[in-house]
């Protein structure tokens, strides 16, 4: 049987260096801005009774001009799934325990012409291996162009690692990105992917490297996204389209993602798991 942990321990290394690119990038936007906003690290551990290195993790959340608030989530963890829960998890049926280390992003933003964003990666171990990923964009008032440049930039790198893929996790994020009880989309999509499973270490090398590109095409394509539209004037009716539409997506990430619930299930860090939310929603 494979040992992981080195496996984990390089993706863990990317996956901070991603934060800390993405991270130095936005700050360099709001200056841009003329704003001074930074970052604010939160480190935190998980607490699991009887098991001695259950992990954690470390949050980051800047407020600023442009980024109203966006949140970088990098956390390693260790432990049991609960049996209930363990049933809705890849190879945790046959194996309980499990390792998770991944990023997550969610960025609002101040200006409604700006689209808010989301995208991780993650490494997991049960009793098998796999990546999982993507990134969508969720424009409250959506502009063709940068769909386009949005849709891509994932395009391309897809079409790097296997002529399957885009198209494949293309309407897997159409299909999960979804809000049923509102019969909406939550935003223009992009890719979503799970289960690209480690069977040997070719394949994991393969998984990474796709892995990585994600994270890379996202750092190249939204921050030109931002800078397009960032300085665009709006309206009052521009804000109040952008709330409620903050509302569709605070509806979707608190009832149908499968991310939150992994935190809550998990012992996860609340503030972390929650740091998804918007600052500011309404219901009409």
């Amino acid at each position: 049987m494979t040992d992981w942990q080195p496996h984990t321990a390089r993706a863990k290394d990317w996956f901070e260096d991603l934060r800390d690119r993405i991270c130095a990038e936005f700050e360099t936007i709001e200056r841009e801005a003329g704003s001074d906003a930074a970052f604010e690290y939160t480190p935190w551990q998980r607490e699991e009774e009887g098991n001695a290195e259950p992990g954690g993790g470390v949050r980051g959340v800047m407020k600023g001009k442009v980024f109203e608030k966006v949140g970088v989530n990098v956390s390693t963890v260790h432990g049991r799934f609960a049996p209930e829960f363990a049933r809705r998890i890849h190879g945790a049926e046959e194996n309980p325990e499990f390792t998770a280390t991944g990023i997550s992003l969610v960025a609002h933003m101040a200006n409604p012409h700006v689209p808010a964003v989301h995208m991780n990666t993650r490494f997991l171990t049960t009793a098998k291996a796999w990546f999982g990923g993507g990134a969508d964009l969720n424009p409250p008032i959506p502009y063709e162009d940068d769909t386009e440049a949005f849709h891509a930039a994932f395009r391309a790198i897809c079409a790097r690692h296997n002529p399957t893929y885009y198209e494949r996790f293309r309407k897997w994020a159409d299909d999960y990105f979804f809000i049923p009880h509102r019969g909406v989309h939550r935003g223009v999509g992009g890719i979503f992917y799970d289960h690209l499973e480690c069977a040997d270490e070719a394949a994991w090398e393969r998984n990474f490297a796709f892995t990585q590109d994600v994270g890379s095409a996202f750092l190249e394509v939204f921050p030109r996204i931002v800078r397009r539209r960032m300085e665009t004037e709006f309206t009052p009716e521009d804000k109040r389209r952008q709330l409620e539409w903050r509302g569709r997506y605070a509806e979707f990430n608190l009832v149908y993602d499968r991310g939150t619930l992994f935190g809550l299930k998990t012992g996860g860090n609340i503030d972390a798991i929650l740091m998804s939310l918007p600052p500011e929603a309404v219901w009409s």
